[in-house]
């Protein structure tokens, strides 16, 4: 599995999972041959698929369901908000994100798990669905009886490092985190003007 998320990091030119942001993803990187030739310039077509991909995978949906978020971004965008940024908040709004986004996990897809085995809470009700939309004023909590579970041994220390972004308020003290605006600032390397693009054609 790691080898495969390795290829596909190559293949996308961006480390879109966090086992090729270490050390030993560039190690295993293969030397480039000095003269070798390349595929040749890209089309506009290629280069939105691959944006596209870097977005699905890095958050870590399925084709058919990622195709619906980006139908509903087009379909509900008003003035003065693209469908772009839509996208964008539709994905950084799943619960499974938020967990991840947080610190709980240090990965998307262990905190997709996390989610769907019930270990979290939305305004004090157990949720157990990583898709579950978040939305403002939303308050998102580890379920009581979760707390004892080996993953979150000396959770409180772990998130004194993480630095969540400025959309989520973390509580040090309650242990929640509360959903105080929209997201904002998008990772650089993600294109998701050129994901519409694509799906426009």
């Amino acid at each position: 599995m790691t080898q495969k998320k390795y290829k596909l990091c190559r293949r996308l030119g961006t480390p879109i999972f966090e086992k090729c942001q270490t050390a030993k993803f560039a190690q295993s990187e293969p030397a480039t041959k000095k003269g070798k030739k390349g595929f040749g310039r890209r089309s506009d077509y290629g280069n939105q698929l691959i944006e596209k991909q870097k977005v699905r995978f890095m958050y870590g949906v399925r084709e058919k369901q990622f195709g619906n978020y980006v139908e509903h971004a087009m379909e509900t965008a008003k003035k003065g908000t693209t469908p772009a940024t839509l996208l964008f908040r539709q994905l950084e709004e799943r619960l499974d994100n938020v967990i991840y986004r947080l610190g709980f996990a240090a990965t998307r897809a262990l905190a997709r798990q996390m989610a769907s085995h019930g270990h979290f809470t939305v305004n004090g009700k157990k949720m157990t669905i990583p898709s579950y939309s978040v939305k403002t004023t939303d308050v998102i909590a580890i379920r009581e009886g979760s707390k004892t579970n080996g993953l979150f041994t000396d959770v409180a220390t772990k998130l004194k490092a993480v630095k969540s972004p400025e959309w989520l308020k973390w509580d040090p003290v309650s242990m929640t985190a509360k959903v105080i605006s929209d997201p904002k600032n998008p990772d650089a390397f993600l294109n998701f003007q050129a994901v519409i693009e694509f799906y426009s054609r």
